[in-house]
């Protein structure tokens, strides 16, 4: 839901040069901690209201409560990925960021630089 959220922000570029910053949005969401942990208190929360006792109008309730809630932190996620690309670019005189997932080839990928400032930590792929 973030993800879809992420990658359909225009993640704006500052003034400057003529290149295209790239973030790949999927590798941001699957190295975030704080990411991560959102999306597996939804899921928990949306289990315990589902598994829960109480009338269905209750848990209706419950659902609005927890999409609002949801809706806030996704809000929050897209603005601090937003902010870090928008430092980004500016420093690197970029004029314009997209996410990766829409991008068939060239731009200059920024993701490493967007995650340091967010604190994110690329997780290692599993040797086989």
């Amino acid at each position: 839901m973030v993800m879809a959220a992420l990658a359909a922000a225009a993640l704006g570029g500052c003034a400057g040069g003529s290149p295209v910053g790239l973030v790949d949005v999927q590798r941001l969401t699957a190295n975030w901690p704080q990411y991560t942990n959102a999306q597996n208190q939804l899921l928990a929360d949306q289990r315990a209201i589902a598994s829960g006792k109480g009338s269905n109008a209750a848990k209706q309730r419950q659902v609005i409560q927890l999409q609002q809630r949801y809706a806030q932190i996704s809000n929050q996620l897209v603005s601090q990925v937003r902010d870090a690309a928008a430092k980004i670019a500016q420093q690197k005189q970029l004029k314009l960021v997209v996410t990766r997932e829409f991008v068939g080839y060239g731009g200059t990928d920024i993701t490493p630089d967007v995650e340091k400032l967010l604190g994110i930590t690329e997780k290692p792929t599993p040797t086989p």
